[in-house]
Formats: C-alpha cells, sequence, structure tokens
C-alpha cells in the first residue's frame, strides 16, 4: 500500500539538485576534523616542492576545515615573482578544491616583508612562458 503524504525531508529531496544532500551535515567529529587537516598538509607538502624549486614556499596559515576555508601565503621568491596571484588561483586553489571536496574557499597572499632584491635573488630567474 502507498501513501500520497509526503514528509518535509521528501519535499526537500525533491527540490535539492541531483547528487546533493537534502539534509546538512552534522558537526564532525575530532576524528574527520584530523583526517581532513591531515589530507590538507599532505597536499600541501606536495606542492612545496614545485614552488621551492623556483625559491619561494608555500605555507599554510590558517584551515577552518568545517567552513571548508583555507588561508595559504606564498614566501620568499614568490613575493617579488609577477605570476604569484596565478600560482594562488590556477594552481594551488584549483588543486585544492579538485582535491579536498570539503573546501570551497582558497585565501591567499604573499609575505611580502622580505627585501626585493633579496627574493628575486632566490629564484631561478624571469617567468618565460612556454610556446
Amino acid at each position: 500500500m502507498t501513501d500520497d503524504t509526503t514528509t518535509a525531508t521528501d519535499e526537500a529531496n525533491a527540490t535539492a539538485e541531483p547528487g546533493a544532500s537534502a539534509v546538512a551535515p552534522g558537526p564532525l567529529t575530532d576524528a574527520e576534523v584530523a583526517d581532513r587537516m591531515t589530507a590538507l598538509a599532505g597536499l600541501i607538502d606536495l606542492m612545496r616542492p614545485a614552488v621551492q624549486a623556483d625559491g619561494g614556499d608555500l605555507v599554510l596559515v590558517h584551515a577552518d576545515v568545517v567552513a571548508g576555508v583555507v588561508e595559504v601565503q606564498l614566501q620568499g621568491a614568490c613575493s617579488s615573482c609577477a605570476i604569484s596571484s596565478s600560482t594562488l588561483q590556477q594552481g594551488v586553489e584549483r588543486i585544492l578544491r579538485d582535491r579536498l571536496d570539503w573546501v570551497t574557499e582558497v585565501r591567499g597572499g604573499v609575505d611580502e616583508s622580505m627585501d626585493p632584491l633579496l627574493s628575486g635573488a632566490m629564484g631561478r630567474g624571469g617567468y618565460v612562458p612556454g610556446f
């Protein structure tokens, strides 16, 4: 026998986008928070050598793994690099969002406290785009 009445949950599921959960996720357990931080730190560590190869560094400044907000900073030669904002947006942010489904926002900046001449000397030289 079928029932023609619907519940609030049924209505929410009917209006939700496909694949989306109608019920907001509950608070994370300590283990889930730790797992997210471990995954984030591991991913940052995977990206760092590429930045370090050009005399810079990538540092995790803050992460709110519940809200999905991650803040990173480029340091060293990145402070004098013309494409540091591209590195943050098309590199770091894209990788974090692609690989960690809980990341909703990536904030980034460049440590500008280093002397520009010293910073520039840390890198390999000017950026030359490939053809």
